[in-house]
């Protein structure tokens, strides 16, 4: 299977576009390496990377992702689900791996919006008895 796998994964606002193809496991991500994209942050790049190392595909792939909207970590959490829905497609058997870790589940917690009335989607204004 030499073609390309595509799958989309998505966290909050932040949409993942993701490639995955035959290789010897490099990983781009919006033209950088992982480490160039995360630097410091290890526990997200963990996170990336837990669909592969679950998987035992840590070096036979290699990953193309394009990630736009969100913060860091939404992007972050968005390209493991990208990862797993595209590696699900290339191996069925990878499924039943994948799916009791929560991995092909896309997290539908989102910001609640603001209600009127209210400083926030929740809070009230302070109350004055005077």
């Amino acid at each position: 299977m030499a073609q390309k796998i595509y799958a989309t994964g998505k966290r909050k606002s932040a949409v993942a576009k993701v490639w995955i193809k035959p290789g010897s496991g490099k990983m781009a991500i919006n033209g950088q390496t992982l480490d160039e994209w995360l630097g410091g942050l290890d526990l997200l790049k963990k996170r990336v990377m837990q669909p592969l190392v679950l998987t035992k595909q840590e070096s036979a792939l290699d990953i193309i992702a394009t990630t736009q909207g969100g913060g860091v970590s939404a992007q972050a959490d968005a390209v493991r689900h990208g990862i797993s829905k595209a590696l699900a497609i290339y191996d069925q058997n990878l499924r039943a791996i994948l799916k009791p870790e929560g991995l092909l589940t896309r997290d539908a917690r989102v910001v609640e919006r603001k209600k009127y009335g209210k400083k926030k989607a929740r809070r009230s204004p302070q109350f004055s008895k005077r």
